[in-house]
């Protein structure tokens, strides 16, 4: 039996809206391994992968971007991959000899999109580019004047730019300016912090209501009050929770009912994720992280039959709240009473929750060598990831479908 992990990480287009997903793959025996071709070791997992799990499941809606090997773009190897689901990436160590282009041009003729990764200009990239469609630039690391002397180089020819590994705000506004049309990278799950200036007015209500919602001196009484003092609030919660599967007796009908059947730590996480899907300026794609670290918690908590498996959840969920806020951590624990235990997993990744939630991050960055393997096999690292992703996927559904 095959154990792999995967894992996928969001393209966006100008506007913060998703244009498809880069699948990242890796066989968990490859790592420190005696493998001879280990291009297509990898290669060979991604396809097993694709048809053991589904395109669906892992990228809904959205192209996938997969980088293939020299074998399978020259067709020595079957491609059993829809061209209109799977945008093809080139690898940049492959050489651009007469039997990779022959290759690329039956690929294009039967419909797939070509993408080069990792490019640096080179004269003899140049068939490559006529061929192209997209073109993913590399920005870690490069100079703003290199990196205005790659895109001049790259107008001439008709190709759409994706920036990859952008990590701040400051970065994607540059290449926003270059006319870069994709962008890929960690700068949507961090914080725009600009200084002297104040959060904006929804989010500083909804910062405010956390407070009062986490603070654990808030008894059942207050709690429902606080929400049903909201009535956009209390139907989406209700509808919420009759819709996601508690294997519920009987509808759920008043906020009382559900604080008494389903715990208030519960409620206090379902209310505060309702409410960060309403901040405003925000791509749902953040949320979605968000969502997908806080059940990645939870389901590997409940894998090691850990006690408080919500308070995984909110540690998850809360792991973006700088992202969404705008604002350092720190500064946001400062005014949120929550457990001390929590506060330290979300600024140190110290206890027991911090453990949890590095092993989450490492596992959505790809730095699968990171991952304690004395916790998790690859499997539970892999099932559980993609069972919050699908939940995640259809939550973020929900709520859009809703507002």
């Amino acid at each position: 039996m095959e154990h792999y992990f995967i894992g996928r990480q969001a393209i966006f287009g100008r506007n913060a809206n998703v244009i498809g997903y880069e699948l990242l793959f890796r066989d968990s025996e490859t790592h420190g391994a005696n493998i001879t071709d280990g291009d297509q070791a990898t290669s060979q997992v991604l396809f097993n992968s694709c048809m053991e799990v589904g395109l669906d499941a892992l990228v809904g809606k959205y192209p996938a971007f997969i980088n293939l090997t020299r074998s399978f773009l020259t067709g020595a190897s079957p491609l059993p991959i829809p061209p209109k689901r799977v945008i093809i990436e080139v690898l940049e160590d492959i050489e651009p000899d007469q039997e990779v282009i022959n290759g690329l041009v039956q690929l294009s003729k039967q419909g797939h999109i070509i993408a080069m990764d990792d490019f640096v200009f080179h004269d003899k990239y140049i068939p490559l580019l006529k061929l192209a469609h997209i073109v993913k630039v590399d920005i870690l690391g490069v100079s703003r004047e290199d990196l205005a002397r790659q895109v001049e180089q790259l107008r001439p020819y008709k190709v759409k730019l994706l920036a990859e590994k952008v990590e701040t705000y400051e970065e994607l506004e540059y290449c926003k300016s270059l006319d870069f049309d994709y962008f890929q990278g960690y700068f949507i799950c961090k914080p725009q912090v600009v200084s002297g200036k104040g959060m904006k007015s929804n989010r500083l209500a909804i910062l405010k209501l956390l407070s009062r919602l986490q603070d654990p001196t808030t008894d059942m009484d207050e709690l429902e009050k606080l929400i049903i003092q909201d009535v956009s609030l209390t139907y989406r919660l209700l509808r919420h929770i009759n819709s996601v599967g508690y294997s519920l007796l009987h509808e759920i009908e008043s906020i009382q009912h559900a604080l008494q059947l389903l715990g208030t730590q519960m409620i206090r996480n379902w209310v505060s994720l309702i409410l960060l899907s309403k901040i405003d300026g925000k791509p749902m794609e953040l949320m979605k992280t968000a969502l997908i670290r806080g059940k990645h918690c939870e389901l590997l908590a409940e894998t090691l039959r850990l006690a408080n498996k919500n308070q995984y959840f909110t540690v998850g969920l809360f792991s973006a709240l700088d992202a969404i806020m705008d604002k350092p951590m720190a500064a946001l624990l400062a005014e949120l009473p929550l457990a001390k235990e929590i506060k330290s997993a979300l600024l140190n990744r110290s206890g027991e929750l911090g453990a949890m939630l590095q092993q989450v991050l490492y596992y959505e960055m790809g730095e699968w060598e990171q991952l304690d393997n004395g916790l998790f096999d690859a499997d539970n690292y892999k099932d559980t990831y993609l069972a919050a992703l699908q939940w995640a996927d259809s939550v973020t559904k929900e709520f859009s479908q809703q507002t």
